[in-house]
């Protein structure tokens, strides 16, 4: 699973500078840490949570209570380390590997009806599907061993004072756990049963209370949304959360790029990092050059760069592309120019092998 707080409500890990993985060292989470029951602030919370969403106080206070402090997710909650350079093509080989390419050959082989009505129904391709449950949860063998209702209250209520944005972060996750309790109430879950990552997020796709009660959808028609045990649901949230996000149909994720160094600015072309800015005229008048297909493009850009390591320690120069709005939304999954690089070329190498002649 991964998580990242500033991708709006899904799952994510936060991916340090240098990281080469999504997703969180594993982790027993521990099982004799103290309840909230006698929290006077998460009971507090629980009863005005219930008013709020017309709940039954005693069943939303019995939750909350059982929930167990985790010294483990304050842990993983802290910021790693930043490195002073990323290495992409060490991330990429963490995901576009065999054993995840031959696990995406099989999903996309035994759900392929599900991932073409997908594709017409949302206009994403299946190919993105495949690589971001790819890279979440390797189709499903690692999507978390958390309680859910203990990493959301744990956080919610201990998350770590040090943490640079602690304030905004707590609340963050008291909502998640506030959708996560009304998801279940409306569900018929049991919430001490639903297991997650150490930040809640949930299922093959990762999804945090928020984004299943949004985008999560019923696609195998039996009229309930399972996002751990129905392949098509997880194949049709998964396009219905980035059809909402604005994924455009047809358009490229990027084109390959390179410099005119007499005329190139790149400190001005990475300035709204990956946020397309620019378009072809001025993003051509800064001295990145596009390919024939690029220089066609209607929209913005944004010159992607990916580290691939310390020069002065014998890494190799960076990799750059120009990233269209369809590459900014694949970073909607999670906050990370490499995330989205590493489920792009998950997706395509899979593609490219189950149609092949």
């Amino acid at each position: 699973m991964s998580f990242h707080f500033l991708r709006p409500a899904l799952l994510v890990v936060a991916l340090a500078a240098g990281s080469v993985s999504a997703q969180p060292p594993a982790e027993t989470p521990t099982t004799d840490a103290a309840t909230y029951a006698l929290s006077p602030v998460a009971m507090a919370f629980a009863d005005d949570l219930a008013q709020r969403r017309g709940l039954d106080p005693q069943w939303v206070r019995q939750q909350i209570g059982s929930a167990r402090r985790l010294p483990a997710v304050i842990r993983l909650s802290l910021p790693a380390p930043k490195a002073a350079y990323k290495n992409w093509a060490a991330y990429r080989a963490r995901f576009v590997e065999p054993i995840r390419i031959r696990a995406g050959q099989r999903f996309w082989e035994a759900h392929r009806e599900a991932l073409e009505r997908a594709e017409r129904e949302y206009g994403v391709p299946a190919s993105l599907i495949v690589g971001v449950i790819g890279v979440e949860t390797l189709y499903g063998q690692h999507t978390g061993n958390f309680r859910v209702i203990d990493a959301l209250t744990t956080l919610a209520f201990d998350f770590p004072a040090s943490h640079p944005r602690a304030e905004s972060r707590a609340e963050f996750f008291r909502s998640e756990l506030e959708q996560f309790l009304s998801l279940t109430s409306r569900n018929g879950m049991d919430p001490l049963t639903v297991r997650g990552s150490y930040a809640g997020a949930m299922g093959w796709p990762q999804f945090m209370p928020s984004s299943w009660s949004r985008y999560a959808i019923d696609f195998d028609g039996d009229s309930k949304v399972d996002l751990f045990s129905s392949a098509d649901d997880v194949i049709g949230s998964v396009a219905n959360y980035f059809k909402s996000y604005g994924w455009q149909t047809g358009q490229p994720t990027h084109y390959p790029v390179s410099f005119d160094p007499q005329t190139l600015d790149k400190d001005g072309l990475l300035a709204p990092d990956i946020l397309p800015t620019f378009g072809v005229e001025s993003f051509m008048a800064k001295g990145a050059l596009l390919d024939a297909e690029g220089r066609k493009h209607i929209g913005k850009l944004a010159l992607i760069e990916l580290q691939n390591g310390d020069p002065a320690q014998g890494g190799a120069a960076p990799t750059y592309v120009a990233g269209t709005d369809n590459f900014y939304v694949v970073t909607r999954y999670n906050w990370s120019s490499y995330y989205a690089m590493a489920v792009l070329e998950l997706g395509r190498t899979i593609e490219a092998l189950v149609k092949k002649p």
